[in-house]
């Protein structure tokens, strides 16, 4: 049974490899080739995957949970940056930078049993000697994900605080929505001061913003989930 579990295992490994942006290209059989290489933990809710400042070279995939990405200024404030879930990468940065400088944020599990794959980049860049049209494959996924990231840094400065909510939701909802029969619900397991941080905002601001939508009825607050009743009026906010 053992032996059993350990190949099932191993083969949601190589699925979550295969379900990322940067490996979507990557035939089963090139995957295939890594699996000996990809170590992998679960860890519980409230742990650390890596902390801002680590010098170790993993790139990490999801392979099951929620993580959230994080900052802590000078003065000690946590900044949440981003959510990322199964099938997204984590710690790029250090693994294709020349200068393997430190890892720039903090990744904590969102939920129990959040699991984790990753390989050193030792064994990545070897494996892109071998099929180097991968690496260009990477390329234009990470060029995407740095327009991504150029798109938030316009939206910080040209967008007001309700309409990146409204886009906010929009990505949870694309992300994690699950559709029920009013409409679509939302668990983003995110506190005020969290979703204000991913906002961009104060939290009494994003808070005013979330209350406007919910007395429009564009939405409903059930704790720590959103159910979006019309996207489409979401959708023209994200875009005033």
């Amino acid at each position: 049974m053992a032996i059993a579990r350990l190949a099932v295992q191993k083969e949601s490994d190589r699925e979550a490899l295969l379900n990322t942006a940067l490996f979507k290209q990557v035939t089963p059989q090139q995957a295939q080739e890594l699996m000996p290489y990809m170590e992998s933990v679960s860890v519980r809710k409230g742990e650390a995957i890596f902390h801002e400042g680590d010098t170790d070279h993993r790139l990490y995939v999801i392979a099951n949970g929620m993580v959230k990405l994080t900052r802590v200024a000078e003065d000690k404030r946590v900044r949440l940056l981003s959510i990322q879930a199964r099938g997204e990468i984590l710690g790029e940065i250090p693994v294709f930078d020349p200068e393997g400088g430190p890892r720039t944020a903090n990744a904590i599990a969102m939920v129990n049993n959040t699991r984790v794959v990753w390989l050193d980049n030792d064994t990545i860049y070897a494996w892109l000697n071998r099929y180097p049209g991968i690496a260009v494959d990477m390329m234009q996924v990470l060029a995407h994900r740095m327009r991504e990231n150029y798109e938030r840094i316009s939206d910080l400065v040209f967008m007001d605080v309700p309409g990146r909510l409204a886009k906010t939701l929009l990505d949870l909802a694309s992300r994690f929505g699950q559709p029920i029969e009013d409409g679509l619900k939302v668990p983003h397991d995110l506190t005020q001061e969290e979703m204000a941080q991913l906002v961009g905002a104060s939290r009494e601001t994003v808070n005013k913003a979330l209350m406007d939508f919910v007395n429009r009825g564009w939405i409903a607050r059930e704790g720590r989930t959103i159910i979006i009743y019309q996207p489409g009026a979401l959708i023209r906010r994200s875009h005033m």
